[in-house]
């Protein structure tokens, strides 16, 4: 009967709130604070209170009263980060009405990378962990330390969260003062006239995420080579023609962790002792039960790029995400790398959908010998996100008529293709192997 009277004492409030009377709306506000006896009823009610509360530090209080009883309102935690400055009001939009993208050509800000000794072009040399000048070898330290995660919810409030890279992007060169364009999949190119290499500054747009972390590259392409050759002649694969040498670069990568619970109903027999009068222990009576199967999982990964996706998801679990430095633009001097073509949005719900598959799977062997009978993913939510570049040399095996697409992790040299293996002698062209291969061993 209390909890009852608590939320129509809320329900009451809330409508006084929007019909704009606030002293009313905070009387009854108030009143169903005291009379709450859920966290559900106490977090609305708290939240409410901030709506009608003008002073900005009894409004913030009441945020965090909120949150101490719902962390995951989502309500109170843009309100709170709008409070703090993290996000502005004039960029949150409706998901259901997303603003059309612009159209045409973009201007981009590049950021040059040229020695400051001698003037000479700098570039991340993969077997260090610096930048170093091509032609005097002066040295500029790079950025240490783990990535920073982002906030999920103050991304979907903006366009950001929903948005795929534009047409295309137009760069000035700051060194010959050239413009042209980079294809949108490309965040780093070396200008056309003079070489000198560029990065997009991602944080400049407000149409894309920049990349929160990085794993460097950790080895040269003659290496890459050299585990290149050992995968072909492992897997014994015949080439049609010449391989291509492998090309260096970075992916996307997007990574989220997601907590929250799984609401189940579940049966369980109770046994002889557990019943009152005692049963018989041959024919025990089922029982149901209703609770809450806890989920927290860390940096789970998902391709934000679709062109190689089938075959990176062979590499993902090979990467050490934890590994990844804070992002810095340096690192991409004469490295290109890819922007993501899939939205942070719609790779979040792919993540949702994979931690609570993952969690249906596990659930059995934990609550045995209980009988699942219904689960809820409601509960379940996406606390924070990655966006992160990931090293990968790239070249494709001329094989059964087409070109087959075979990626190096950068990391730790660990290879995948999309060739079927089993069929690789079978379907295989007739030339030694030593042919195909001769441009990688003289290179």
């Amino acid at each position: 009967m209390i909890e009852d009277y608590s939320k129509d004492l809320l329900r009451t409030g809330i409508i006084e709130a929007k019909a704009g009377n606030r002293e009313g709306a905070r009387r009854y506000l108030d009143r169903a604070i005291y009379m709450a006896g859920t966290h559900e009823v106490l977090s609305e009610a708290w939240f409410w209170m901030a709506e009608v509360t003008d002073e900005a530090g009894d409004k913030r209080k009441a945020l965090e009263n909120c949150l101490s009883h719902d962390l995951r309102h989502a309500r109170a935690r843009r309100a709170l980060a709008i409070l703090d400055g993290r996000l502005k009001a004039d960029e949150i939009i409706d998901p259901d009405r997303l603003p059309p993208a612009s159209e045409g050509l973009r201007r981009a800000d590049a950021r040059r990378f040229m020695c400051p000794k001698c003037g000479g072009r700098m570039s991340y040399a993969p077997d260090g962990q610096k930048l170093v000048c091509e032609y005097c070898s002066r040295g500029q330290a790079l950025s240490s330390g783990p990535a920073v995660e982002k906030d999920f919810l103050l991304a979907m409030a903006t366009a950001r969260g929903h948005g795929r890279p534009l047409q295309e992007q137009v760069f000035h060169c700051n060194g010959c003062g050239a413009e042209f364009i980079l294809p949108p999949k490309l965040i780093s190119a070396a200008c056309v006239y003079c070489d000198s290499p560029h990065v997009v500054s991602l944080e400049k747009t407000r149409d894309l995420l920049a990349p929160d972390g990085i794993i460097p590259h950790a080895f040269t392409q003659k290496r890459a080579v050299k585990l290149l050759i050992q995968w072909v002649e492992q897997n014994d694969l015949q080439p049609e023609k010449q391989v291509d040498l492998p090309r260096g670069l970075y992916l996307p990568l997007w990574t989220f962790d997601i907590g929250g619970e799984v609401d189940y109903t579940a049966e369980v027999a109770k046994s002889d002792e557990d019943t009152t009068p005692p049963l018989n222990p041959r024919y025990p009576v089922p029982t149901s039960i209703e609770d809450k199967y806890p989920v927290m999982m860390d940096d789970l990964p998902l391709p934000a790029s679709r062109k190689t996706s089938a075959v990176l998801l062979k590499l993902i679990p090979a990467f050490d995400l934890t590994s990844a430095k804070p992002y810095d633009p340096r690192y991409l001097a004469s490295w290109p790398a890819e922007i993501y073509d899939v939205p942070m949005a719609e790779a979040s719900l792919d993540a949702r959908s994979q931690a609570y598959q993952q969690t249906l799977r596990e659930m059995p062997d934990r609550l045995s010998p209980m009988h699942i009978l219904h689960t809820s993913s409601a509960s379940l939510a996406v606390d924070s996100f990655k966006l992160i570049l990931i090293p990968i040399w790239m070249t494709e095996i001329p094989f059964g008529g087409r070109e087959h697409l075979v990626l190096i992790n950068g990391q730790n040299g660990n290879v995948a293709s999309d060739i079927m293996d089993r069929n690789a002698k079978e379907e295989g062209g007739k030339a030694g192997l030593k042919e195909f291969l001769s441009g990688l061993i003289d290179g």
